[in-house]
């Protein structure tokens, strides 16, 4: 189990009223009527529920903040007084909810309305405390019996974060700053050829258990959206703005890459109607990329070309539309 404040998304200092409010949006994202197909909604759902149990019950919550007992509701140290290894495996509140008042069920109740039916699990599907059962409402899920105690977890729980970077840093497999959940911002490496959705494991780095083992950190690599290039699966494309002159005479002109800008020779009279080609100057070298010549005419108008385009159309007429 990881931490119930965790969990929920909200932070120690989280009042009744804001513990309440994040478990509804969790139990109305996670409900089993809502997701049938998705195994993984349900324990996340479970999680939730068992999350909220615990942070609603005022002595529980005072007990886990003071570090006497573990997110599953067990003794830390098990075996070392407070009852030993046995009932001492802290029973987790009925079904009356915690001393707040307000239960796990009361708030599936508000929404379950919605759904035409009751909530899985409810009064009758929470494990009575004898042998500090936890509640179990899906085959496989969460449960405690006999050896799920904190002592035998190899480490703590994953983290999972998302960090979005440039295509020019994952172009150049460039380290990039990564915030874990707990504010810490670690200064990541992305490995060559970086998919989009790929995950990059921290050995290390998640939460760390009672016997302070931590898990590791999970960072899903998102591309952010470019002001500059457009991706077309291996090739790149990007604009690049022209004078009329430049368009009709020919020119040099710089053009930006993944690798930093080089220069295009324009050829006279280039036909603006098709990309340019830079080959091998698509993301990874994979691919090539696409220029786009745009002819931007002088800003405000200007006689003497109101003259010349008068001229063509007049006396040099050509079609460019079908």
């Amino acid at each position: 189990m990881r931490d119930p404040y965790t969990v929920l998304g909200v932070p120690r200092s989280a009042s009744e009223k804001d513990i309440k409010s994040a478990y509804r949006k969790l139990a109305k994202k996670y409900h089993p009527d809502q997701n049938p197909d998705d195994p993984s909604a349900h324990g996340k759902f479970a999680e939730a529920t068992h999350a909220y149990d615990l942070l609603n019950d005022k002595d529980k919550r005072a007990q886990f903040d003071r570090g006497e007992i573990d997110a599953d509701g067990n003794p830390r140290f098990a075996g070392f007084g407070n009852g030993g290894f046995g009932g001492a495996r802290g029973a987790r509140p009925g079904a009356g909810g915690g001393a707040s008042g307000f239960s796990a069920e009361d708030i599936l109740k508000e929404f379950m309305s919605g759904f035409g039916g009751q909530p899985r699990g409810g009064a009758g599907g929470r494990a009575g405390a004898a042998g500090g059962a936890q509640w179990d409402p899906f085959a496989g899920g969460m449960g405690a019996g006999a050896g799920a105690g904190a002592g035998q977890r190899l480490k703590g729980d994953d983290v999972v974060v998302t960090v979005a970077v440039s295509l020019e840093d994952a172009h150049k497999a460039a380290s990039v700053p990564v915030r874990m959940p707990t504010g810490k911002v670690l200064n990541v490496k992305l490995p060559e050829k970086v998919e989009e959705g790929q995950q990059i494991r921290l050995k290390g780095q998640g939460t760390p258990n009672a016997f302070g083992e931590p898990g590791d950190a999970l960072v899903t690599v998102r591309f952010e959206k470019s002001k500059v290039f457009r991706r077309d699966g291996k090739d790149m494309r990007t604009d690049v703005a022209v004078t009329l002159y430049e368009a009709v005479l020919g020119a040099k002109v710089r053009v930006p890459t993944l690798d930093g800008s080089v220069e295009l020779n324009l050829p006279p009279g280039v036909d603006t109607s098709k990309a340019l080609r830079l080959k091998g100057k698509g993301l990874y070298g994979d691919g090539d990329l696409y220029v786009n010549i745009r002819v931007v005419l002088p800003p405000g108008g200007d006689p003497d070309l109101e003259a010349l385009a008068r001229f063509m159309r007049d006396q040099k007429p050509y079609s460019v539309r079908d």
